[in-house]
C-alpha cells in the first residue's frame, strides 16, 4: 500500500506530578491538539497555526513542533523533507497541560512517518524525552492512559496505573500564564530526609487510591512535600480554591504540572458541584477561569 503524502496527528493533554507523583506520573486527558502534515510541492517548509494562543507560536522553523521533527532526522542522520503544517491548538499554552509535550511527540511521529529509515515506539518514547528533559508528559502523551515512569538515561519502564472510571479528573485554567522555568525556580535545592518519605508513601496510596476509587486514600494521597507547598505561592487564590473543592466533596486539588492549572478530583456524582465551586471561586477574586470535567484518554497520539 502507497503511503499518503499527508496525515493528520492528534495528540491528547496531559496533567502531570497529580500532586505526590512528582516528575514521575502523567496522565492523559481527553482534550487534543491536532497537527495536518504535508510533503510540501515547493521544497519550502510552512507553518500556519489557528486557535488560542496561535500568535504565540512562531511561524517560523525554531517552533518546537519543526525542531522536534528535525530532531529526529539529525538522529538518524537523513535530510528531512519540506513540509506544510497546521497546527490546530485545542490544549491552552503554558497552563500546565502539556502543550509542550503534544508538540514533540506529533512531531516525532510525522518525521518517523515521512522518513524512509523508521524507528520503534520506544526509540521514539526516549527522543520525547530527551528533548522535554523528562517523561511525565511526553509519555502519557505517546500512550494514552495514566503512566507511572520508572528509570535514566534510555533505560526506561512505562507502568499503566488503572484509573477507576468514576474519577473525574476536572481542570480550572485560569487566563493567566505560568511559565514552568518560573515554576521550577522557586523549588528548594534540597530536602529533608522526612519529606521524602512522605511524598513515597503517598505515591504508593496514589496508586491504590486510583485504582480503587477509595475517596479517604485519594485525599491523603494528592498532598504533597516536594512541589506544591513552594509553587502554590505562584498561583493566586489556591488555598482558597482547595478549600471550596474539599467542600464541594471532591477527593482533593493538585497543580497541574507546572501550573498554573489546577486539577481536582471527584466522583461523578459531585463532578459538576466542584467544577462550580472552583470557577466560582476564583471568579469572586477577580480571575476568570475555564473548568471543564475530562475523562482519562486511553489511545493517546493517533495518526490518520
Amino acid at each position: 500500500m502507497s503511503q499518503s503524502n499527508s496525515i493528520l496527528i492528534q495528540v491528547p493533554a496531559t496533567t502531570a506530578n497529580l500532586g505526590s507523583g512528582f516528575d514521575c506520573i502523567g496522565t492523559a486527558l481527553s482534550l487534543y491538539n491536532q497537527f495536518e502534515f504535508s510533503l510540501s510541492n515547493n521544497d519550502k517548509t510552512t507553518f500556519q497555526v489557528i486557535g488560542d494562543g496561535a500568535d504565540k507560536i512562531s511561524l517560523k522553523e525554531d517552533n518546537l513542533l519543526y525542531q522536534s521533527f528535525l530532531h529526529f532526522y539529525q538522529h538518524i542522520n537523513l535530510t528531512p523533507p519540506a513540509i506544510d503544517t497546521k497546527i490546530s491548538i485545542n490544549v491552552p499554552l503554558a497552563r500546565g497541560l502539556g502543550s509542550s509535550a503534544t508538540a514533540i511527540v506529533a512531531g516525532l511521529l510525522a518525521a518517523n512517518y515521512f522518513s524512509t529509515q523508521k524507528l520503534s515506539q520506544d526509540d521514539l518514547i526516549n527522543l520525547a524525552i530527551a528533548i522535554e528533559g523528562h517523561p511525565d508528559n511526553v509519555v502519557p502523551a505517546f500512550l494514552g492512559n495514566c503512566i507511572l515512569s520508572v528509570g535514566e538515561d534510555s533505560k526506561w519502564h512505562f507502568v499503566p496505573i488503572t484509573s477507576n472510571p468514576d474519577i473525574k479528573f476536572i481542570v480550572a485554567i485560569p487566563n493567566f500564564e505560568l511559565s514552568t522555568e518560573a515554576a521550577r525556580a522557586v523549588l528548594p535545592k534540597q530536602l529533608s530526609y522526612s519529606d521524602a518519605i512522605f511524598n513515597i508513601a503517598h505515591l504508593g496510596l496514589l496508586i491504590k487510591g486510583l485504582e480503587t476509587g477509595n475517596p479517604d486514600w485519594l485525599t491523603e494521597a494528592l498532598k504533597d512535600k516536594l512541589h506544591q507547598p513552594y509553587r502554590k505561592s505562584l498561583i493566586t487564590g489556591y488555598d482558597d480554591i482547595y478549600e471550596a473543592v474539599i467542600k464541594a466533596k471532591g477527593y482533593g486539588m493538585v497543580i497541574s504540572g507546572a501550573g498554573p492549572s489546577l486539577l481536582a478530583l471527584s466522583s461523578s456524582l459531585y463532578a459538576d458541584d466542584v467544577i462550580n465551586a472552583m470557577k466560582n471561586t476564583w471568579q469572586n477574586i477577580g480571575i476568570k477561569a475555564d473548568v471543564k470535567s475530562l475523562n482519562l484518554d486511553t489511545q493517546g497520539a493517533t495518526i490518520e
